[in-house]
């Protein structure tokens, strides 16, 4: 079966498509946890019928290793991303890094922290989060190899960005705006020694408030709730 035998009639024959039921999925994951992630509830919620959810699912399991799925393409392609991008110095490359944990498009904090306790639940789950980890901290490490850091620096520098952010995430830290950028020429300092110029933080703070622009032009009808903050946050 496939969405083009879909209905567009919604009160009679509307099954929504892959997208809407990963969306309401992930929704429920971070609102209640991975037991909440029900196809009946979700069916429910989105006032479509149960059977719907089977054009684009074959059951519970494959909409579970959905929502992994899109959680690793997301958050952790947004860390892999975020390193290979062109710097010209470490400095600007961890502002690069930081401005991934402050935008929520790219990076859902709130998403990671459903996924780490979903992981205290499954084995199976434990070692993708585990296997994320070592993606995102060999990136970090790469980042900074890559600015001359020896082999034994880069690796510390890196968990030293990594284990503080997840840390944050962890504790489910929330900052203001404010607070949270006035933080990042110190949070800079200390994981690669510098601290960045005027000019990177001016090209930060405009990229920044370009992305929170764009997230506000998304939902002109609902706020966004608050994110667990980040270290740069």
């Amino acid at each position: 079966m496939t969405e083009a035998r879909d209905d567009t009639d919604k009160p009679s024959g509307w099954r929504g498509s892959r997208e809407v039921w990963l969306d309401a999925a992930r929704a429920a994951l971070i609102a209640s946890g991975v037991d909440a992630v029900k196809i009946q509830p979700l069916a429910s919620r989105l006032e479509i019928a149960r059977t719907s959810f089977y054009w684009f699912f074959k059951d519970r399991k494959a909409l579970l290793d959905a929502l992994l799925d899109d959680w690793e393409a997301q958050n952790t392609g947004a860390f892999v991303a975020a390193c290979d991008s062109f710097a010209e110095t470490i400095t600007e490359a961890i502002l690069n890094l930081i401005a991934v944990f402050q935008d929520e498009a790219r990076f859902s904090a709130q998403l990671d922290f459903a996924v780490r306790g979903w992981a205290h639940q499954s084995d199976a789950v434990a070692v993708r989060v585990h296997r994320a980890d070592e993606t995102r901290l060999d990136a970090i490490r790469a980042m900074f190899l890559r600015f001359g850091f020896g082999f034994d620096e880069a690796d510390v520098r890196a968990r030293t960005v990594y284990l503080t952010q997840i840390g944050y995430i962890a504790m489910q830290v929330r900052e203001d705006q404010a607070t949270r950028t006035a933080r990042v020429p110190a949070y800079v300092q200390t994981f690669c020694g510098t601290i960045p110029s005027e000019v990177e933080m001016a090209r930060f703070s405009a990229g920044l408030a370009a992305a929170h622009a764009r997230a506000d032009a998304d939902r002109p009808d609902r706020a966004a709730p608050p994110a667990p903050a980040s270290p740069s946050r």
